[in-house]
């Protein structure tokens, strides 16, 4: 089966929005373009950030998730920034608990129970109580 390694996104200033990726998810910068492009990784995953060469923005990307140990964490880490969220999902939202958005506005998931099964509500209720009470 083939597996997504790779996603890039276009963005309005790379080097700033690599910056915000390396603080709250603590990925690492991997490689620079010479056209301006940052190259990230989490050592699975890899993202490109790349220059926006039009006016306005490209359409195309809806939202991506990060599964994390930790959302509270990472809620701590986005307060620099100023931005919207981390919001809580609706209880309907299989996969992911939280949603936000990095300092250009794409959304972006976050998930502790992670991407490979459904968690409705409940569910991630029960999960979060039996952590605290562990």
């Amino acid at each position: 089966m083939a597996k997504i390694k790779h996603l890039a996104i276009v963005a309005m200033d790379p080097e700033a929005l690599a910056q915000f990726y390396c603080d709250v998810f603590e990925m690492e910068i991997i490689d620079r373009s010479p056209t301006g492009g940052v190259f990230l990784s989490d050592g699975y995953f890899n993202v490109a950030l790349l220059p926006n060469r039009v006016e306005g923005k490209v359409n195309g990307l809806n939202h991506f998730g990060f599964q994390v140990d930790d959302a509270d964490a990472v809620a701590e880490r986005l307060k620099k920034y100023k931005i919207r969220g981390p919001m809580q999902r609706p209880d309907n939202r299989y996969y992911a608990e939280q949603r936000a958005t990095d300092p250009e506005g794409n959304a972006f998931d976050i998930s502790e129970h992670g991407f490979q099964k459904m968690e409705l509500g409940a569910e991630r209720r029960a999960r979060k109580a039996a952590k605290v009470e562990s």
